[in-house]
């Protein structure tokens, strides 16, 4: 699958900063693999693709075009490093609110990227399992069935697991899943006084998009922002944040070994 082409400014500049760029690429990468932790789980918050797109003088939809390819590149990122989880945030609950031309491509690239991955050798060499995380509901008909056949093509399989946040925010997320345990204790013939007897925070988990995952132990946002802006919020609770100043089609490897560096350097504690 071919990327669309940079400005002829940017692949420039790229060109004269490479050999240094692998040099001190390669050095961070051998660190990072030395080191005794890896997250098992690292969700990625994928901001700034209109910003990436108005600074290189490009038009809008190209940017989130690029940021796609981008979340290509940082899923090859994780398999090198043997990492089993990954968590990707593409399309909030709040983006649906956006521009409806803005909307409409963004639906049809996933579309569209669903479709490719279906067949793409990659995903199925790793036995990479893609889930879909979130509320899919109101999405076009094909759009919904795109996304959801590429969930059920690789199903079965036992590699890396990619969540891709999708229609997706944390409060809506600990709602349905309270309206999960609500109709399955309903079911049961139990009421609501004896559900809120026996009610847990491990009830709570179990029924959540991500049941059955580990909690994501690091989270990576893009662009500048520090906020999580409902990502994760109940699975989050432990998770070290990392915020990157490079819009996400910018993302290099080089940032992301950054961020696992700051990781390991990292005494997690977990309150105690």
């Amino acid at each position: 699958m071919t990327a669309p082409r940079l400005p002829l400014w940017l692949r420039a500049a790229g060109a004269f900063s490479r050999p240094l760029y692998w040099l001190y690429g390669g050095r961070l990468e051998r660190k990072v693999r030395s080191a005794s932790r890896l997250p098992q789980h690292i969700g990625l918050i994928l901001d700034g693709n209109r910003r990436f797109a108005r600074a290189a003088g490009m038009a809008r939809n190209l940017g989130h075009t690029l940021g796609a390819h981008k979340a290509y590149e940082v899923l090859e990122w994780c398999l090198e490093l043997g990492i089993p989880h990954i968590t990707l945030w593409v399309f909030s609950t709040d983006n649906k609110g956006r521009d409806a031309g803005e909307v409409a491509h963004l639906l049809e690239l996933f579309a569209g990227e669903a479709a490719k991955m279906i067949h793409d050798p990659r995903i199925h060499k790793n036995r990479v399992r893609i889930k879909m995380i979130g509320d899919l509901e109101d999405f076009p008909e094909g759009v919904r069935q795109n996304l959801l056949d590429l969930e059920r093509a690789t199903e079965g399989y036992d590699g890396l697991v990619l969540n891709i946040a999708i229609g997706y925010g944390g409060r809506e997320e600990i709602a349905e899943s309270v309206r999960r345990l609500l109709r399955a204790k309903a079911a049961e013939g139990a009421s609501l006084g004896e559900l809120a007897a026996s009610l847990t925070v491990d009830d709570i988990g179990a029924n959540l998009y991500t049941a059955g995952a580990p909690d994501p132990d690091f989270i990576i946002r893009t662009s500048g922002e520090v906020r999580l802006s409902g990502f994760l919020l109940w699975q989050a609770a432990y998770s070290e944040y990392y915020f990157c100043d490079v819009n996400w089609p910018g993302f290099r490897k080089v940032d992301f070994l950054r961020a696992l560096r700051s990781f390991q350097e990292r005494d997690r504690r977990f309150g105690k």
